[in-house]
């Protein structure tokens, strides 16, 4: 519900505060007074896209401020909380400012929000139904919505299920049709890893293969510079009798004479004993390192015939790691045989002995069966909820003069499931008996339109009413509706009927009307009256404004006769405005 707002330069309304109550809020005043830009203020806390020609010349912002009460632990109270709001108990505080120039800035709760959050909120707390919406409700999936809506939580809850079961089937038919598109491209890519993995068969690389053949490569294509290298350094460690001819004696010799040295020397000092033992360490070192130089001067030799079949060798395996596995050339032989062991476990996909397709025809039929059985469930309770539709809101029709018109709602089957249902959704008028039902946009004017919508939200908010809840709660907590000039068109008995229905949604609703009929605003329990005023030159030019004011009493009766007549003081419009108030807080008590 809304609680209060608080205006400031908006338009021609430089400073107002309204205080809406509980149940029927009437808005009047004269036409051009400012009553639209009150409802443009409460568009503006719902989010709705501002400009900056709202701002009252001279100004330099606009401000909005709204307080709300929410029902503790709903949808829109949590969603504020999840936004960072701070509710004061049950209220909560929302604001917009406009500024002559830049962006606009929302708060809610005291946190700035972005103004998409300020409409998930409001879309919980307000609902407004002016002529833009009397349009919308001519287009189908309006229709279907007020339809589904008379169904309550549970009808919902089908809605959700056949969405889910529609969302599975259409999923299912675009992964099988994916499949069949790539059978073509599957066949291919299985023959080119079959021709692949045959190639690298016939190859049978090694793990570290290119590695061990590249320093084979090297040592056996300078043979002859290691050959001379290793027998220098072999020499120099342990020359053989045939070698003796070297002047300097090698190191295992030096290290036998330092060893001999030292031993003798042991005996005058017996710390040279370890000393002696790590030089004779050392020339067993250098004689073993020159044993192992030996053997490796016996293995190297010179072998063209090899070195040519290890460079083909080589030659080969670069080639496969250039050309096997696509364009993307692999760093080495590892890389080759990990790509070959990932290959083999994706040609065991595509050969396997399981049928995807099977697969997928198999979960496609399954959806399909699901999405039908969910169409059925909807569409038999869709059928139901027409048949209410149909006979309540032709009820509601009788006693907004509207005598003899039927509402029809046509329900027709699709070829093919859509997301919404296996069925279009139709709302139409039989303007009398005997009259063709005809779709609202052709068989209603404007006026019909009018009470057809203001029917459908009688009886939805019925619908969606607890009265056990309801007397717990009270309206003060219920959703709040917004109508502007919800009776244009509508004049006599009827204008009382639309502002006896608005009472009656008022029980269990908030609901707001901004009216031009009398007969309307009769029936408010309270009533905010826009006045427009010229003041006093300022500079030359004169300057108009706007104010809000409650009236209550002989000031409301004064309002309701010049809303019928256009002269507040004539006698007899006055009689009539009492009478209104009389015959409309009478009706409410006994209904």
């Amino acid at each position: 519900m809304i609680e209060s707002v608080h205006i400031e330069d908006l338009g021609v309304i430089q400073e107002a505060d309204l205080a809406f109550g509980p149940g029927l809020t009437a808005l009047t005043g004269e036409t051009g007074a400012g009553k639209t830009l009150v409802l443009t203020s409460l568009g503006l806390l719902l989010g709705q896209r501002s400009e900056s020609t709202v701002v009252r010349p001279g100004a330099s912002r606009a401000l909005v401020e709204g307080t709300f009460v929410l029902t503790p632990g709903g949808r829109a109270a949590d969603r504020a909380v999840q936004a960072g709001a701070e509710l004061d108990g049950d209220l909560l505080i929302a604001s917009r400012t406009v500024p002559a120039q830049g962006r606009s800035r929302a708060h809610l709760g005291g946190r700035s929000v972005p103004s998409a959050v300020l409409a998930e909120v409001g879309s919980g707390l307000v609902s407004v139904h002016g002529q833009a919406d009397q349009l919308r409700l001519r287009s189908s999936a309006a229709q279907r919505a007020a339809l589904d809506q008379l169904g309550g939580a549970e009808h919902a809850r089908r809605c959700r299920d056949y969405a889910t079961a529609f969302r599975a089937w259409r999923e299912a038919a675009a992964a099988l049709a994916r499949w069949q598109e790539g059978a073509a491209s599957r066949a291919a890519e299985a023959e080119r890893l079959r021709a692949w993995l045959e190639e690298l068969e016939q190859l049978d690389p090694r793990p570290g293969e290119d590695v061990a053949l590249e320093a084979e490569a090297a040592r056996l294509d300078h043979a002859e510079d290691l050959r001379r290298a290793v027998s220098r350094a072999r020499g120099a460690l342990s020359a053989d009798e045939a070698s003796q001819t070297v002047l300097e004696p090698d190191v295992v010799a030096l290290a036998a004479g330092a060893e001999r040295a030292l031993d003798t020397a042991a005996g005058l000092d017996p710390a040279l004993g370890d000393l002696a033992a790590q030089v004779r360490q050392i020339g067993i070192l250098a004689a073993d390192a020159a044993s192992e130089l030996g053997d490796y001067l016996a293995s190297l030799d010179a072998d063209p015939v090899r070195l040519s079949w290890v460079q083909d060798r080589r030659s080969a395996l670069r080639s496969a790691c250039q050309r096997i596995g696509g364009p993307q050339e692999l760093e080495d032989v590892d890389a080759l045989l990990a790509w070959g062991r990932q290959a083999s476990a994706r040609l065991d996909q595509l050969d396997g002995p399981q049928d995807a397709g099977t697969r997928l025809r198999t979960d496609l039929t399954g959806a399909r069966q699901e999405l039908e059985q969910a169409a059925a469930d909807l569409t038999g309770a869709r059928q139901e909820l027409a048949e209410q539709l149909e006979a309540a809101v032709t009820a509601e029709l009788e006693g907004l003069q509207m005598r003899g018109a039927r509402l029809v709602v046509e329900l027709t089957p699709l070829a093919e499931p859509g997301p919404t249902g296996a069925e279009t959704v139709a709302l139409l008028l039989a303007a009398h008996p005997g009259a063709p039902a005809l779709p609202l946009g052709k068989g209603a004017s404007g006026g019909e339109l009018s009470r057809i919508m203001l029917a459908l939200e009688v009886v939805l908010a019925q619908s969606e009413t607890d009265p056990q809840e309801a007397g717990r709660r009270g309206p003060a907590h219920g959703r709040t509706f917004v109508f502007d000039e919800v009776d244009a068109g509508v004049g006599g008995r009827a204008a009382l009927e639309v502002g006896r229905r608005l009472a009656r949604l008022a029980r269990s609703h908030q609901v707001v009307v901004v009216t031009h009929l009398a007969q309307v605003a009769a029936w408010a329990s309270t009533q905010l009256v826009v006045l427009k005023e010229v003041d006093a030159a300022r500079d030359g030019a004169p300057t108009t404004s706007t104010r809000v004011v409650p009236v209550t009493g002989q000031d409301r009766v004064r309002e309701l006769a010049r809303m019928l007549s256009g002269h507040e003081d004539s006698e007899a419009a006055l009689r009539h405005a009492a009478e209104l108030l009389a015959e409309a807080g009478v009706a409410e008590s006994l209904t």
